[in-house]
């Protein structure tokens, strides 16, 4: 003989559906015959700082005004001064065999990766530099890499 279909979790599953039906059906029918308010309370007003509220603004304050040009829409415009593209460092790190290194910015202390292919001279462990920075696969790299006396 074959066993019922129906087991107990998909009757409660059933009743629960049903309730929350019956539910929603109540309230809609309350929702109906008992209005809650007019149109004047559904309204939100925005206060001097920007926040919701539900009373309107004070019309005796004075309202900030703002002129078009001040606005700002993109980035901050370049200045005239051309900022030096070489910059001076100290060789940190460089291996010989394998023909790269790093070299440490000496104005923000950074440390930029540098190959052998970008160097116009020698350099090893110690040397002051000068270099350019170039972006490269991950992240600047310096290049145009020489001594400094």
């Amino acid at each position: 003989m074959a066993r019922s279909q129906e087991t107990f979790g998909k009757k409660e599953r059933e009743k629960k559906r049903l309730k929350k039906k019956e539910e929603k059906r109540l309230k809609r029918v309350d929702r109906k015959d008992n209005p809650t308010g007019d149109f004047d309370s559904m309204i939100a007003y925005v206060d001097e700082n920007g926040q919701l509220s539900d009373t309107p603004p004070d019309p005796t304050k004075k309202k900030k005004v703002i002129k078009l040009e001040s606005i700002n829409m993109g980035a901050t415009p370049r200045t005239n001064e051309e900022i030096d593209p070489i910059r001076k460092g100290k060789v940190t790190f460089f291996n010989d065999s394998k023909g790269y290194g790093f070299i440490k910015d000496l104005d923000d202390q950074e440390s930029y990766f540098v190959h052998i292919n970008a160097m116009l001279e020698e350099i090893g462990e110690g040397d002051k530099v000068q270099f350019e920075l170039e972006p490269g696969q991950k992240g600047l790299n310096a290049v145009r890499v020489k001594k400094v006396v």
